[in-house]
């Protein structure tokens, strides 16, 4: 057997903030530096923010897709910065779900006026045609003070027009503000690791531990202006996706429709376009919550994580990526492997010390998403049992939530450092 690494090692720290810009990343994690635009500055297209600014009226009154009907078809060409192209996304999307669940009925089609920009916005920033956690969250508010101020955010858009949807979205915002200190902090951590540096390295995982504990307060804040019976049974039919949705009319999704073929032969819609069956917006879609994942080494069954990753914006998903390739089994397998070495240099008891704070970070990563699983059992499952006379609404309310992160627990791979029975859930 191979004698063990021995543990002294200078590494060069990797520059943070060249890394963080890289991928797009700013101060305030995820989200943007500045806050996203309120309007496009081209009034090219005023239809678009038209339609956005009575949104929820026109939901009300069922009057949407008459009015999505009657758009003329906008090119995006006119879109010139990054900021604008979120906007537009922005407006599309809510736009589409609108179109799509806005009626007794879901529309199978969505319409040239909006599937022939949405799609086209949708390449640009390489995200698929569907209202993301990108589209809702991160790119979706106004802040009075920052974004970290829970208290001052405010939605942009809704479908509703209730504090309920914008506070169940602003809590996300500052959960994904509040958490954004623990980017550099946890790239710390890992270099201190990779230097056998195991007491800074104890010390970042315990701020870590402290900054989730944060982010689980604030979770716990959402029953103080969202009531679970106005999110089940008037929000969340908004933010369904198309996949596993033939329970409510959408067998194969919905079809984006570009306009007539432009051929002679006969074509199963005489269309152009496409069938696309595509998830929800969800916070399972959170670049962050993976972020912790991969860096503590936390383990899911199944696809779903590396699925959802699709729905991120580009860089943030590069981002994740590198990360697993550049520190594969974060933490947790760093001290795995280091335990020997610490023996034998006689610094066992320096790991030790950093095994402790890395138990404190993942019971309290474990401890968030067990605040999650509570929240998703008061909004989605109680509600979803009870029922109520409007069965289309149940049904679309219900029918993906197979698909929808948070209902199902799946178990995980254990840490040796954690008890064999910790559980995380589908969606954070």
């Amino acid at each position: 057997m191979s004698p063990p690494e021995p543990l002294p090692r200078h590494l060069e720290e990797p520059n943070i903030s060249e890394i963080l810009e890289k991928f797009s990343i700013s101060q305030y994690g995820f989200l943007p530096d500045d806050p996203p635009l309120v309007k496009l500055p081209d009034d090219y297209y005023a239809p678009w923010e038209r339609l956005i600014s009575h949104l929820p009226s026109l939901l009300e009154t069922k009057t949407l897709r008459s009015q999505v009907d009657a758009l003329p078809i906008l090119s995006t060409s006119r879109l010139s910065s990054a900021p604008e192209h979120q906007r537009a996304y922005v407006i599309l999307c809510f736009l589409a779900h609108g179109y799509i669940w806005g009626g007794d009925l879901a529309s199978q089609t969505l319409p040239p006026p909006i599937a022939i920009p949405l799609l086209a916005i949708s390449s640009k920033l390489d995200l698929p045609p569907v209202a993301t956690y990108a589209a809702l969250n991160l790119w979706n508010f106004s802040p009075n003070n920052t974004p970290t101020d829970l208290d001052s955010l405010r939605s942009q858009h809704t479908f509703t027009g209730t504090q309920d949807e914008s506070w169940f979205y602003c809590v996300s915002i500052a959960i994904e503000a509040r958490g954004a200190k623990a980017i550099p902090l946890m790239l710390r951590a890992l270099h201190h690791l990779q230097s056998g540096d195991f007491s800074r390295a104890a010390a970042d995982l315990r701020r870590l531990a402290a900054c989730i504990d944060e982010l689980g307060e604030l979770l716990g804040r959402m029953d103080e202006r969202c009531d679970p019976g106005v999110f089940f049974h008037r929000i969340r039919p908004f933010l369904a996706g198309s996949k596993n949705m033939a329970a409510v009319g959408l067998p194969r999704g919905v079809f984006y429709d570009e306009g007539p073929s432009g051929s002679e032969e006969e074509t199963e819609t005489g269309r152009r376009g496409g069938w696309r069956a595509l998830r929800g917006g969800s916070n399972g879609q959170s670049s962050l919550i993976q972020f912790f994942d991969i860096v503590l080494g936390v383990e899911h069954a199944g696809g779903f994580h590396e699925e959802v990753r699709a729905y991120m914006p580009r860089p943030h998903r590069l981002f994740l990526e590198w990360l697993a390739e550049t520190y594969r089994g974060g933490v947790r397998q760093f001290l795995l492997l280091e335990k020997d070495s610490a023996r034998k240099h006689g610094r066992e008891s320096e790991v030790e010390e950093c095994e402790e704070a890395f138990r404190m970070a993942t019971d309290a990563l474990a401890a968030f998403r067990g605040r999650h699983l509570k929240m998703v059992t008061r909004y989605i499952i109680i509600p979803s049992s009870a029922g109520r006379g409007d069965e289309k609404v149940i049904n679309l309310a219900t029918a993906s939530a197979g698909d929808k992160v948070g209902a199902i627990p799946h178990k995980r791979e254990a840490s040796p450092y954690e008890r064999k029975d910790r559980k995380v859930y589908l969606q954070w």
